[in-house]
């Protein structure tokens, strides 16, 4: 998946396009800044930038494939309106771009999609009707909205309007790290890394351009080894904002020419990349907008350095929020169930309790229990669930545990080693 500009002879989007799209977002958009993550740099052993989209008006990089979208359009097209079908950031983005252009915004929006990403939507001024259970449903009734209304459908990612929007991204990343060597991006649909890829392409080909998809959405692989679009039977990722069943017509050329290598992480991944961003570098980003940081984590020393990894979008509901961390810290071994036999007597349950505290480990919920098919007579089992400050911490509480005479079984929260 090299690239081969002159100019990539097929590609939908190149860089005179992107240009044009620089120039007419200069007063829309704002030029996200870039920050250095030391957390990441040292696990690299060279520079890690972020670059910082998630404090993008809207709060994702949706505005700006939306924006170059709807301003295209003639004045005759804007009269009729538009419509969108998204789970969040596009919708806000389109809502948002048809306030800005005086149009008239319609979104469609799966039953379930995240409480503040439809306020926001409404916020901005976009008529909003939730139907169905995923994004595909969405898309259906807002195609036949189109049909039946007249409104201009503007898609995702789609569009080579909207790939150029996406690539200004691009020419800001080299602009702001001109020595960088590989660019991570976030990969769902195409759009965005097909533009990125195509600034890139143009300006500095020696850069590689990686995409990085959830495992449980990673459409792409299939599709670029078939040669065309393969979708998906289903998804299941936490990653909301990329998890897209198929790749698009005009989005897949302009990724199966232009970048150059993609990648795949895990749920766990995902959960510790999120976790590390707003531990480490103070930043409230979604699950799909950490799937670069996610990559480095994994495997550090892969990517050649300077790393620029986009944090693509920060519009989290709360509620994933809180359940994402969790399940981070679950990952990163910072909870650690398990099952403790304990004698059958008083003092026994206070006296293992202060074994845990002593070791610096704080309770989160504990089940004590006499009635079991496994217990012996005099025996008690104690499920017991706490957060400890990693691996080591884990491997040194379930040792003195033992030591102290206590059977453990059941340990969930270790990782393999």
């Amino acid at each position: 998946m090299a690239a081969e500009p002159a100019w990539a002879a097929g590609v939908p989007v190149g860089p005179d396009d992107i240009r044009a799209a620089q120039r007419l977002l200069a007063d829309v958009v704002r030029r996200t800044p870039v920050v250095a993550s030391r957390a990441l740099s040292e696990l690299a052993a060279d520079p890690v930038w972020l670059k910082c989209e998630n404090l993008q008006r809207t709060g994702s990089f949706k505005i700006r494939g939306a924006y170059t979208r709807i301003a295209r359009l003639s004045a005759a097209e804007r009269a009729r309106g538009v419509v969108a079908a998204s789970a969040g950031n596009h919708a806000q983005g389109v809502a948002l771009a048809a306030r800005l252009l005086s149009t008239e915004a319609t979104v469609f929006m799966p039953e379930r999609a995240a409480l503040p990403k439809v306020e926001a939507t409404r916020g901005y001024g976009a008529t909003v009707h939730l139907v169905g259970d995923t994004v595909e449903r969405s898309i259906v009734m807002a195609t036949q909205f189109a049909t039946c209304t007249g409104a201009v459908l503007v898609h995702p990612f789609d569009h080579p309007d909207v790939i150029a929007g996406q690539g200004t991204l691009g020419y800001e990343i080299l602009e702001q790290v001109p020595d960088v060597r590989t660019v991570l991006v976030a990969m769902g649909g195409g759009g965005l890394i097909g533009g990125i890829a195509a600034a890139v392409a143009a300006q500095r080909p020696d850069v590689r351009v990686v995409g990085v998809q959830a495992a449980g959405a990673a459409a792409w692989p299939a599709s670029l080894r078939a040669g065309r679009p393969v979708g998906l039977d289903h998804t299941r990722t936490i990653a909301d904002g990329i998890a897209v069943g198929c790749p698009g017509e005009v989005t897949y050329p302009q990724v199966a020419k232009l970048v150059d290598e993609i990648v795949t992480v895990d749920e766990e991944a995902l959960s510790r990349a999120l976790l590390h961003c707003l531990e480490r570098a103070k930043l409230v980003v979604e699950p799909a907008g950490v799937a670069g940081v996610a990559a480095l984590l994994e495997e550090p020393r892969r990517f050649a350095t300077p790393v620029v990894a986009v944090l693509s979008g920060g519009n989290v509901d709360p509620l994933v929020l809180l359940h994402v961390i969790q399940h981070g810290m679950a990952a990163a071994a910072r909870y650690l169930s398990l099952r403790v036999r304990v004698d059958d007597r008083p003092g026994a349950l206070a006296e293992l309790l202060a074994l845990i505290g002593a070791h610096g480990a704080n309770i989160v919920d504990i089940e004590h229990t006499r009635i079991s098919g496994a217990l012996s007579l005099g025996d008690v089992d104690v499920a017991v669930s706490m957060e400890t400050r990693g691996p080591d911490h884990c491997r040194t509480l379930i040792r003195a545990l033992r030591e102290a005479g206590h059977p453990v079984s059941e340990v969930t929260g270790l990782p393999r080693t």
